[in-house]
C-alpha cells in the first residue's frame, strides 16, 4: 500500500517537472559568427582624355615683312639725314636680295650696341671701331666691312712738336708736358695714351686744351712740349702718287719754307702739297704753323668705322647682304646714302677682320672705356 503511494507521488513529481519544463521559454540560440561582408575596392575614375599639346608657332622668318632685318646707325649726324639716306640703302638691299629691312637710329652709341646684342639674329649695325670692340666683347658682334674715306680704310693720330725742339723720338717725350684736346677724343687722347704706355713714356703733366686746334695752338705758343691731334695725310700735287702708309707723314723738308695760306683762305699750300692735318685749322691765326710745328710720328693705323652683324645672324643671309652692299657701293645712289658728306661720308667698303681692331682693344683697356660711358 505504502509502495503504491510512493509510486504515485513520484509520478506526480515527474509530471509536474515535465509541465514546468514545457512552460520555460525556449533558449535563444547563439548566432554563428559570420564573416564581414567583402569590401569592394573603390572604383577608379577613368584616365582623362589626353589633349595633344598646342604646337608652338614657328617664328617668322628673318627678312620677311613680319620680321624685317634691322639696320642700325649710330646718331653721329642729323637723325633725319640718317633715316632718309638709310632708307635709300634699305630699298637697294631689298631689290637685290628680296629681303625686308627697317632702318633705326637708337638714341646713343651704347643703345645701338645694346640693340644688336638684344637681337642677335636679325641686326646689322654701322658702328665705329671703338663701339665694335665693346660690342664684340659684350656679345660677339662680328665685323664684316670697314669704311673707306679719302681712299683709306684707316685713320691716325699724330704727335706734334716744335720744329726747333730736340725731341726726335717718342721716348724723348718722357717727362715732358703734354697737351691734348679732350679725354673723350680717340685720336687726341685715347690712342696716344696707348702709344705712351707701350713706349714707357710718362708725361710730367697733361693739359686738356678743349679741342684739336687748341692743342696745336698750345704747342705753338710754347705752353706745352708736345701735342696730340688727328692726322690726315697731305694731298699731293696732281700726277703724284697719293700718300700711303709708310710714307713720311709730314710735308717734305725742302717745301716747308713755301707753305702759305691760299688766297681763298681755305688751305695751307706747300709747293703744291695741301696740309690736311690739325695744323690746317690754325691757318688764320697762325699762318706759319707748318714752319713752327712738325709731325714727330703718327699712330698705328686705326680701322675706320664698321659694318657689323649680330652674333647669330644667319650665314646665308649675311652673304647675300654683303654682296648686295658691295654692288650698292658702286652706284650713284650710294652717294645719296651713307656716301653723302652729310651722312657718314663713306666712299666705299673694305673687308675687315676682327684682329685689325686689337689696337683699339688696347685703347679700351688703357683708357678704361666701358659701354656705360660710350656716347650717352
Amino acid at each position: 500500500m505504502k509502495r503504491q503511494k510512493l509510486l504515485k507521488v513520484v509520478s506526480l513529481l515527474l509530471l509536474a517537472a515535465f509541465i514546468l519544463s514545457a512552460c520555460q521559454p525556449a533558449a535563444t540560440p547563439t548566432p554563428e559568427p559570420t564573416s564581414p561582408p567583402a569590401t569592394t575596392a573603390p572604383t577608379q575614375p577613368p584616365p582623362p582624355t589626353e589633349v595633344p599639346p598646342t604646337p608652338t608657332p614657328e617664328p617668322p622668318k628673318i627678312g620677311t615683312a613680319e620680321r624685317p632685318i634691322k639696320v642700325l646707325f649710330v646718331p653721329s649726324v642729323d637723325t633725319q639725314v640718317i633715316v632718309s639716306g638709310g632708307q635709300i640703302m634699305a630699298e637697294a638691299l631689298k631689290k637685290a636680295t628680296g629681303l625686308e629691312f627697317v632702318v633705326s637710329v637708337p638714341t646713343s652709341y651704347a643703345a645701338t650696341i645694346e640693340e644688336m646684342c638684344a637681337s642677335p639674329e636679325d641686326t646689322i649695325g654701322f658702328i665705329p671701331g671703338l663701339g665694335y670692340v665693346l660690342a664684340n666683347q659684350l656679345c660677339g658682334v662680328d665685323v664684316s666691312f670697314k669704311a673707306i674715306r679719302n681712299k683709306l680704310d684707316v685713320y691716325y693720330a699724330q704727335i706734334l712738336v716744335r720744329r726747333d725742339s730736340d725731341i726726335q723720338s717718342i721716348k724723348d717725350l718722357n717727362g715732358k708736358k703734354w697737351g691734348y684736346g679732350d679725354a673723350g677724343s680717340t685720336s687726341s687722347y685715347m690712342v696716344p695714351l696707348v702709344m705712351f704706355r707701350d713706349a714707357g713714356v710718362t708725361p710730367s703733366e697733361s693739359v686738356e686744351t678743349g679741342g684739336h686746334p687748341q692743342a696745336a695752338k698750345a704747342l705753338y705758343n710754347g705752353e706745352v712740349d708736345f701735342a696730340t691731334t688727328f692726322y690726315s695725310p697731305p694731298l699731293k700735287p696732281e700726277g703724284m702718287e697719293p700718300w700711303k702708309p709708310g710714307d713720311n707723314p709730314d710735308i717734305p723738308e725742302d717745301l716747308i719754307d713755301e707753305c702759305k695760306v691760299t688766297e681763298d683762305g681755305n688751305n695751307i699750300d706747300c709747293g703744291g702739297w695741301i696740309v690736311l692735318d690739325a695744323r690746317r685749322n690754325l691757318r688764320t691765326e697762325a699762318p706759319d704753323v707748318v714752319q713752327k710745328l712738325r709731325i714727330l710720328t703718327i699712330s698705328p693705323p686705326i680701322p675706320n668705322d664698321t659694318l657689323s652683324f649680330g652674333p647669330d645672324f644667319p650665314g646665308d643671309l649675311r652673304a647675300q647682304i654683303e654682296q648686295a652692299l658691295v654692288e650698292f657701293s658702286k652706284t650713284e645712289e650710294w652717294k645719296n646714302s651713307i656716301g653723302s658728306r652729310d651722312f657718314y661720308g663713306w666712299s666705299g667698303l673694305s673687308p675687315a677682320e676682327d684682329k685689325e681692331y686689337d689696337f683699339v682693344r688696347k685703347m679700351v683697356e688703357a683708357a678704361g672705356i666701358t659701354l656705360e660711358g660710350l656716347g650717352r
